[in-house]
């Protein structure tokens, strides 16, 4: 393939067609990155799943073959892979084949183990997915669960008191799964005002705080991995990738806290997408 001026990324994910997630969230928050996104999608839904009843779903299992197919006539290769929401457990073998077929050489992978919250599997989710899930880590560089859904890849219980310690276990748990470095979304602080993402690259951990406000939108989890994915294709650090990330969910968080939107809808994504071609100033990130 002729060499384009930006990075490119393929994002296996769902396409939802109501409410903020997935490729909804992935495709304008890469774009505004300058990150062109090729999406491989894993099924096409009514809408995202969290608070909705009787929605619809179509696993696209197969037609992810021909895709790839297609791109390999095409000789297509990517600067990332980035996945999330996976409709079946034979996708993971499907997203395994777009990483090892599709992506450049130093390219970047990024797995978002969607598979839950607040302790509970999504409604889509069963106990064969968190053994793909568990299947595709083993290739990533990266990846980004939240609390709920690394206790599930380790097979944890979900403590919210876990100690610091605890957290530091878990995080050398992921890594050992395969992972190069694994980052927990949501993860318990301490103290009921804050909640903190926490991160470990095999050698340094680091965490980054943000207030805790008494709001739950689906899709942030999706916006963080986003943003991350893009700012570490920037050439951004991972303490700096991480706090971007945390600072543009929590603007969303905030954009939207105010409006008596209801949480199905998500954050309003549109308001708070120009931040992202902002410079980044003052990180908030510590050693942990």
């Amino acid at each position: 393939m002729q060499s384009i001026p930006l990075k490119r990324a393929a994002a296996i994910h769902d396409l939802s067609g109501f409410g903020r997630a997935s490729l909804t969230v992935a495709i304008p928050v890469l774009a505004t990155m300058g990150i062109q996104v090729c999406p491989l999608p894993t099924a096409v839904l009514s809408s995202q799943t969290s608070g909705v009843q009787g929605f619809s779903f179509l696993d696209l299992t197969e037609n992810m073959s021909a895709v790839m197919n297609h791109w390999a006539v095409m000789g297509l290769r990517f600067d990332a892979v980035y996945s999330g929401f996976l409709g079946s457990p034979e996708q993971s073998g499907l997203a395994g084949r777009c990483i090892r077929e599709f992506l450049a050489r130093d390219g970047l992978v990024v797995v978002d183990p969607v598979l839950g919250d607040n302790g509970s599997l999504d409604p889509t989710q069963t106990p064969d997915m968190i053994e793909a899930m568990r299947r595709l880590v083993t290739l990533a560089d990266i990846i980004t669960p939240n609390f709920t859904e690394a206790c599930f890849l380790l097979d944890e219980p979900y403590r919210p008191d876990i100690s610091k310690n605890g957290l530091k276990d878990f995080l050398r748990g992921l890594t050992g799964l395969g992972a190069k470095t694994a980052v927990i979304t949501s993860a318990p602080s301490g103290n009921a005002e804050t909640t903190s993402t926490i991160a470990y690259d095999g050698s340094r951990f680091w965490r980054v705080d943000a207030p805790h406000m008494n709001a739950f939108y689906p899709g942030t989890g999706d916006a963080f991995a986003s943003v991350l994915t893009g700012s570490l294709l920037q050439g951004d650090s991972l303490p700096v990738a991480v706090d971007r990330a945390v600072q543009f969910v929590l603007l969303g968080i905030r954009a939207t806290y105010g409006y008596n939107t209801p949480h199905t809808d998500g954050v309003l994504l549109e308001r708070t997408l120009p931040s992202l071609r902002m410079p980044f100033t003052g990180g908030t990130y510590t050693e942990f």
